[in-house]
């Protein structure tokens, strides 16, 4: 959740995705109690990044627009994934970090729901993670969109589709 994409005036605002900053930051707050790993992903491109051919430039390393939104910062100690793609494994270490930490299940929030969140978690799956997307911590650019992640998500990556107020964590101990 980048400047870029949740402020009014970022350079990719996705209308509607300041709705979802409370849900998130509610999972954020119990996944830390009960000391569950957090990874964030930060699009984080270099100032002629090839993604700028299909989508006005957004989120360039360094500057404001790619800074995570404030009511969602890391806490110290916390994973952040700077990617240049939708993927957040497309040659990140997330899937080398992941395993390490013996990650078997992903939470997968923030947006674009059809965009970013779709190609990380079918890139998750395919590596034989397993999928939850809360439904409350995901806005696409329209409807269509959307209902059409939560269907990709469900169908082809037997993803869980929920609400986040369901979600339970067991305690780790890391």
């Amino acid at each position: 959740m980048q400047k870029d994409f949740v402020y009014p005036d970022g350079k990719l605002y996705v209308p509607g995705s300041e709705k979802i900053i409370p849900p998130i930051r509610m999972l954020l707050d119990r996944a830390r109690a009960n000391r569950v790993k957090v990874v964030y992903t930060q699009d984080w491109h270099p100032e002629n990044s090839p993604e700028f051919k299909i989508w006005p430039e957004h989120c360039v390393m360094g500057s404001r627009g790619a800074e995570i939104v404030d009511e969602l910062k890391p806490q110290p100690g916390e994973l952040i994934i700077r990617k240049e793609t939708y993927d957040a494994f497309y040659r990140t270490e997330l899937e080398e970090r992941l395993r390490e930490a013996n990650v078997e299940n992903v939470i997968v929030t923030g947006v674009v729901a059809n965009i970013c969140v779709l190609h990380t978690a079918g890139s998750a799956a395919l590596r034989g993670l397993k999928i939850v997307l809360p439904v409350d911590c995901t806005v696409a650019l329209n409807e269509f969109d959307y209902r059409l992640t939560l269907r990709q998500v469900s169908f082809l990556y037997k993803g869980i589709i929920t609400r986040s107020d369901l979600l339970s964590f067991k305690k780790q101990s890391h």
